[in-house]
């Protein structure tokens, strides 16, 4: 895989953009589709540059679904992309068309969780990654940084045993902190240990990882050493990784932006539940909530998912 450097805050929806134009160049098997966001999606420059591998649909994802899922199965890479709210809100169609069907098709959701900010729940994907979760054959991303994110692009259009099923890439809207260095390597269904400690490990995705990253280093500077994994791989999941953590550590914190139903959290309880072990889970994420309107640092506060709130779930564990 191609080693990047970036040093400024990017949001993923850009790293998937100019991964997609790129790879678009030397692979001309690569198509792609969009629901009438080809701006948001940041997808101009794939269309611009390859009128006859880009289909606008409209405000159609059903029919954007299921004419990706036949041209994926024509022999394809196929990339049918839109707000994770929305594409996700056409859930039998992914499921009959895509899943049942065994097309191989890249599912990309952007705009992920409250970190949208002003455009209120329901432009918000906040239950995206759970409902992908569910459905056999799905493999369910959530890239950290943008370094991650074209890691994560290159995977799904060269690996051949990824290309043999669908896939979930769920993407930011707001820009996030890079966390990886240009030796980074993505590895499917792998843990991705960003910090190691001792007492706590914290578990966070997606645009949680950065502010982790931060409640991390916060603690550090108190004398609290504490492990920080990121975690790119919701599905095929690394059920043996998080043993292995649960194993040497007291309690385990996971931090999403997602609701703590059916992504991250369910996954490190039902692993750990599962062995066994009785490794204390906090899930920090929306707690059964709806999300609303606002700036997405105002967001993450309210909904206790920054770095003040993970440094405090940490600390309580601690005594």
């Amino acid at each position: 895989m191609k080693k990047y450097t970036y040093t400024e805050k990017k949001d993923t929806r850009s790293g998937f953009g100019a991964g997609l134009l790129e790879l678009g160049k030397n692979n001309p098997n690569i198509v792609a589709m969009c629901a009438d966001l080809t701006g948001s999606l940041k997808m101009d420059a794939f269309a611009k540059d390859f009128p006859d591998r880009f289909f606008q649909v409209g405000i159609a994802e059903a029919n954007m679904i299921g004419t990706g899922a036949g041209l994926a199965l024509s022999g394809y890479i196929q990339f049918i992309c839109s707000f994770g709210a929305f594409v996700t809100g056409r859930y039998d169609q992914i499921r009959m068309s895509v899943a049942y069907a065994g097309a191989p098709v890249r599912i990309v959701g952007t705009h992920a969780g409250v970190g949208i900010g002003d455009d209120g729940h329901s432009q918000m994907g906040l239950e995206d990654a759970g409902m992908m979760r569910a459905l056999p054959t799905m493999m369910v991303l959530q890239p950290a940084d943008e370094i991650e994110t074209r890691l994560m692009m290159e995977f799904l259009v060269s690996d051949a045993e990824a290309l043999k099923h669908p896939a979930y890439l769920r993407l930011t809207r707001q820009n996030l902190v890079p966390v990886h260095g240009a030796d980074y390597k993505f590895r499917l269904g792998k843990l991705d240990i960003l910090k190691t400690g001792s007492k706590v490990v914290v578990l966070a995705t997606g645009g949680t990882v950065g502010e982790a990253l931060s409640a991390v280093e916060t603690l550090a500077a108190s004398g609290v050493q504490v492990t920080l994994v990121n975690v790119p791989s919701l599905k095929p999941f690394d059920d043996a990784g998080v043993i292995e953590l649960a194993k040497k550590h007291q309690a385990i914190v996971t931090v999403e932006d997602h609701v703590v139903v059916g992504a991250l959290g369910s996954a490190v309880a039902e692993a750990v539940a599962g062995a066994g072990i009785s490794t204390k889970v906090v899930r920090l994420g929306i707690q059964d909530q709806f999300g609303e309107s606002g700036e997405a640092f105002e967001l993450y506060e309210k909904f206790e998912i920054n770095a003040v709130h993970i440094a405090a779930a940490v600390k309580k564990l601690l005594g």
